[in-house]
């Protein structure tokens, strides 16, 4: 028997209290009286208590009789089944659900409520139960005239009597409803019409179990569960076979999203004023699905510039020039080994990002595919590769090298469109349409990694000149001199001379210096000391942190470093005891001598020769005058092959390089006249202030 003084209406229906509510103010007083010297102790306690979320009235709990389903005899079959699902993260399915299956309790399935899916329970006054197993069923023992069309909730089902087998008085059914995960979990089912409909292919395997299904970490004891719990009792199988599981969207300081925060965000006004490819794009970038994320304005705002925005651009500057020259790039074919190393480059890497995300979305590390993408198109595809290529597609005449830079990047991008399209559906769908004329990007084959166009010698190659390049750049910021600003040299390591001496002439166009020298002796330009990182090294060693320091100070510093960047271990004897050295207890400090600039990164070193002379002064002038014509160009939104005559007022320094380099600012800038000018819009040329005018021809 259950001891129940409280009726539903929340009052005692026993006690001296009979008939008042429990919350009534002052009643715990009159309680607290009444027991009197039975009590203990008594004292005051703030705590939070569950109001309703519609009236904000408190609520009652109390025990009720309840059906269930005794899940407890199935509990090893549970765990079995779950041993055969693929859950990401592992932890969710191991941990949180293993161990609510491992203890798992009786399902309490009813629920005393007027909506909800009524329970088919009829009882007759003779105790006799009776549970009805379909719309036919019901109809045939009805003993009201009714058909298959009945409603089936309440309360016209709760009109429907059958006759009792037993005794022959009705049974009328009982009032309890479905728990709504109930509902859920026999989705699977359910959407078949299982078993009336489709049995075969449901039983086959054909339409059951779920390749994937994708939910929030708190469906762990909710959908989740009541999935498993039902097919395992009706198939003795899982219903899914990989689950995804992702945890909660917090603001940009870590806490719960709540209207009463005020720190809610309104997807619709993120859609309207960044779009959903940019909101799904940067959901699925900031961190793995199945952990908190921050979610930050400012993040929605780099997807939309870095990423989308910048394949916006690189497909706008294809298509321009492509209908410019009026060619149809899906007819260009020239073969993969006749085409120049920088377009085997990008196709080299464009198949190795279609491998990473092939193989990242098996695993359903979304944010692994989605980060993958975003290096690609705006570092290789952008940054490289279109930057590289971009004065291919100015020539007049369609020679094989401008076949080819056209099919690559048509190739690249129609991949790209295909790549990006489960994740941002909308601007990868309008680019494949448009270049492709195709119905829709979202019917095409996914792309697949063509290994016979993986190039690792190539890769390597470009990527140890970019990462020399970004180097050089460093630097350059670094010590405050623009790229526009040309210098004399480069210095780089002389080992790398057979590697990518063909490639020295990109170096020197992309950092802007005469000369790319390969040094036998870079110790000649800059000072290399090695010192212990104290703070990681000094609680591991211990008492041989004095012997690491002395070891280092004997050992030569580029080569220790280098090694420090190899796979192979590096060891060092520490007071009589070989020791494997860690890359991140060491400080490696360069210093370069009077005129230098050193950077570093791993073991690839740059030296740039920063002294500038009058010559190299005078040619950043002229290309500091290009810059502020070409912005000028494009703010007046000149055409891209209009003609213009430029106009200056200048000093004599400005004017003396305007004079050696005419023909260089002339053929840059598509101008066919510099001339003088005065009270002219002044602009800062390096320190010089230069009235500057364009005019259109």
């Amino acid at each position: 028997p259950v001891y129940q003084p409280v009726d539903e209406r929340g009052c005692y229906t026993t006690t001296p209290w009979k008939g008042r509510f429990i919350m009534e103010d002052g009643l715990d007083v009159e309680i607290i009286k009444y027991l009197d010297d039975k009590i203990f102790a008594k004292q005051k306690i703030e705590h939070n208590y569950p109001h309703c979320w519609r009236c904000g009235t408190p609520l009652v709990y109390y025990a009720r009789k309840s059906w269930y389903i005794k899940m407890s005899d199935l509990k090893d079959q549970l765990v079995a089944n779950n041993d055969t699902v693929n859950w990401y993260p592992e932890f969710v399915g191991e941990k949180r659900f293993g161990n609510w299956l491992a203890e798992v309790k009786d399902w309490a399935i009813s629920r005393s409520r007027y909506w909800g899916t009524p329970i088919p329970i009829w009882r007759c006054s003779c105790g006799k139960t009776d549970c009805i197993g379909s719309r036919a069923e019901l109809v045939e023992r009805a003993i009201e005239p009714i058909d298959e069309t009945i409603e089936l909730h309440r309360p016209y089902v709760d009109e429907v009597h059958i006759t009792c087998p037993d005794c022959g008085k009705p049974m009328t059914r009982i009032p309890e409803v479905m728990d709504c995960w109930f509902d859920s979990g026999a989705m699977p089912f359910a959407q078949w019409h299982y078993p009336f409909e489709n049995k075969e292919a449901v039983d086959s395997g054909e339409l059951f179990p779920a390749d994937f299904i994708c939910e929030g970490i708190d469906q762990t004891r909710g959908w989740f569960y009541s999935l498993m719990a039902i097919a395992t009792f009706i198939k003795g199988r899982s219903p899914y076979r990989n689950v995804l599981v992702n945890d909660l969207i917090l603001d940009k300081e870590g806490k719960k999203m709540s209207k009463s925060r005020g720190n809610t965000v309104d997807p619709f006004e993120l859609f309207d004023k960044y779009g959903a490819d940019a909101t799904r794009w940067y959901l699925l970038s900031v961190s793995p699905a199945w952990t908190p994320t921050k979610f930050d304005e400012d993040g929605l705002k780099d997807v939309v510039s870095k990423v989308l925005g910048t394949l916006r651009n690189v497909y706008n500057f294809f298509v321009l020039y492509s209908n410019q020259d009026q060619v149809d790039v899906a007819s260009i074919e020239v073969p993969y080994a006749e085409r120049p190393e920088l377009d085997r480059w990008i196709l080299s890497k464009y198949n190795r990002v279609i491998k990473t995300v092939r193989e990242d979305m098996d695993q359903y590390d979304h944010m692994k595919s989605v980060r993958a993408l975003t290096d690609f198109v705006a570092e290789d595809l952008s940054n490289w590769y279109i930057r590289r290529a971009r004065r291919r597609f100015y020539g007049t005449e369609m020679t094989q090298d401008k076949k080819s830079v056209y099919a690559t990047t048509y190739e690249v991008l129609v991949g790209v469109a295909k790549l990006i399209a489960p994740f941002a559906p909308f601007i990868s769908d309008e680019i494949y349409c448009k270049l492709t004329g195709g119905e829709t990007v979202h019917t095409a084959y996914y792309p697949e990694c063509d290994e016979s166009l993986l190039d690792s010698k190539v890769e390597e190659r470009m990527d140890l000149v970019r990462t020399m390049v970004t180097l050089g750049r460093g630097t350059r910021e670094k010590e405050r001199i623009k790229v526009r600003q040309p210098l004399t040299e480069i210095m780089v390591d002389g080992k790398y001379r057979p590697v990518i001496e063909d490639l020295a002439d990109l170096i020197k166009e992309e950092l802007n210096v005469k000369e790319v020298v390969f040094a036998d002796n870079l110790g000649e330009f800059m000072n290399l000391s090695l010192k212990p990182n104290f703070k990681v090294a000094g609680p591991v060693l211990g008492p041989k942190i004095k012997a690491f320091g002395a070891s280092l100070a004997s050992v030569d510093a580029a080569e220790f470093a280098a090694k420090l960047d190899g796979e192979e271990p590096v060891v060092l004897e520490l007071n009589g005891e070989p020791t494997t050295i860690e890359k991140d207890w060491v400080d490696v400090r360069i210093t370069a001598k009077e005129g230098f600039a050193v950077a570093m990164e791993g073991s690839v070193f740059t030296i740039l020769e920063t002294t500038l002379t009058p010559e190299l002064i005078s040619e950043g002038l002229a290309r500091e005058l290009i810059s502020k014509v070409q912005q000028l160009r494009k703010q007046a939104d000149f055409e891209m092959m209009d003609r213009i005559v430029i106009t200056v007022e200048a000093d004599d320094e400005v004017k003396a390089a305007i004079a050696k380099h005419e023909d260089y600012i002339k053929y840059e800038t598509l101008a066919d006249e510099i001339a003088c000018g005065t009270d002219l819009e002044k602009f800062d040329l390096n320190g010089h202030k230069t009235g500057i005018k364009v005019e259109r021809v």
